[in-house]
């Protein structure tokens, strides 16, 4: 089992920056990918972004490619995603997600996620 627990959302205006941090605990869980996958309301899950522990490859959408950035810090076990530049076609609820497969995680279908944390951009 891995435990995944994000932080950092909120309401702020376009162009603005912010950041989400996701606390991942557990069984191996630094095995896994981890990453973000986001939901606006009434649409279908996107996957954001998403990197391997060990450093071994990351994967980021090309509608956020530029502008947000994904990291991990191995020490303490949690993941960030840099959020710059941000647009109202951004807001969503966005989840840590986790999985042995990075493949999951970039199609929004991961074994663990967390229980998100909103993000509201107004224009």
């Amino acid at each position: 089992q891995v435990q995944l627990i994000e932080s950092g959302g909120g309401l702020v205006q376009a162009g603005d920056s912010l950041r989400l941090s996701c606390a991942a605990s557990g069984s191996a869980f630094r095995e896994y990918a981890v990453g973000w996958f986001r939901q606006a309301a009434g649409k279908e899950r996107e996957f954001v972004a998403a990197i391997y522990w060990t450093g071994r490859g990351a994967a980021v959408s090309d509608s956020v490619k530029g502008r947000f950035t994904i990291a991990n810090d191995n020490a303490k076990g949690t993941v960030s995603l840099q959020m710059n530049n941000l647009k109202p076609e951004d807001t969503a609820v966005y989840y840590c997600a986790a999985d042995a497969n990075m493949y999951r995680i970039m199609t929004s279908t991961p074994a663990y996620k967390g229980q998100g944390t909103q993000v509201t951009v107004s224009s």
